[in-house]
């Protein structure tokens, strides 16, 4: 008995990794069945609602967002429309070169540089990334979601104590931001700080323009420590219940070492 709470410890700090995986897999199965419509951490600057990559809404989004950037590359709702639909659809290196082009073409504008500097950490390029953010911030003037923007990368780096000052910075710009707040739990969740991840992401949950993402971070954060009960409570406010209680069971089974 003395060894059972270490070896549990040691379960969590093997199985984490994937929970954070299974909170993508969470994030991706509840967008296409929510119940309250479209769902992200960050709302895009075209305000597309999420299409699941490779379904027939997604394809649509690049064919529609493709015919209006080929009308005006330089159009900017155009260039972040057509970048976010190509994210969407999983055309990771497609949205890297329309952003890359619209950084050239607006070289002043802060939304492209942070789509690009987002895009440019999902394809792991991270250095590049941080200089894309950084160099578009004004330290006179600073922009909270540049800042957010980099924080997540300093989080994928694992530098979540650098990642946290940025959120904190940002917050004082733009209090009670439920994206804010929840990223910041992330943050927590990521370094293994669970009671700390829960607090924040109830608080961000709770939060007025707090989106089903949010909440199915909680989810997850509370399914990470046990209390699968009230996780599927939250999943179900989200998901078809069937999905919700898939995905809950699947999370029990590979924290409890039978997944």
């Amino acid at each position: 008995m003395a060894d059972k709470a270490p070896r549990s410890k040691q379960r969590l700090a093997k199985a984490l990794p994937t929970a954070v995986a299974v909170g993508v897999l969470l994030l991706v199965t509840g967008c296409s069945s929510t119940k309250q419509g479209s769902v992200g951490t960050h709302a895009s600057a075209t305000s597309q609602p999420y299409a699941a990559p490779g379904s027939s809404a997604a394809r649509r989004a690049v064919s529609s967002w493709g015919s209006r950037y080929d009308q005006n590359r330089q159009d900017k709702t155009a260039i972040l429309g057509y970048a976010e639909a190509l994210r969407q659809n999983g055309q990771i290196s497609q949205s890297m070169a329309v952003l890359r082009s619209g950084v050239i073409t607006h070289q002043n504008d802060r939304d492209i540089a942070s789509a690009y500097g987002k895009v440019l950490a999902m394809n792991g390029n991270f250095a590049e990334s941080l200089n894309v953010l950084q160099r578009a911030q004004t330290p006179q003037k600073p922009d909270w979601k540049l800042m957010s923007a980099e924080a997540a990368v300093h989080d994928q780096m694992g530098n979540h104590e650098r990642a946290r000052s940025l959120y904190n910075q940002a917050m004082k710009i733009e209090p009670n931001d439920p994206t804010l707040l929840n990223n910041l739990g992330l943050s927590y969740l990521l370094s293994h700080e669970l009671p700390e991840a829960e607090y924040t992401l109830r608080k961000a949950s709770a939060l007025p323009g707090a989106d089903s993402r949010v909440r199915q971070n909680l989810a997850l954060v509370l399914g990470v420590q046990g209390k699968f009960q009230e996780a599927e409570q939250v999943a179900r406010a989200e998901l078809d219940p069937r999905q919700a209680e898939a995905n809950i069971d699947y999370l029990r089974q590979m924290l409890t070492g039978r997944g």
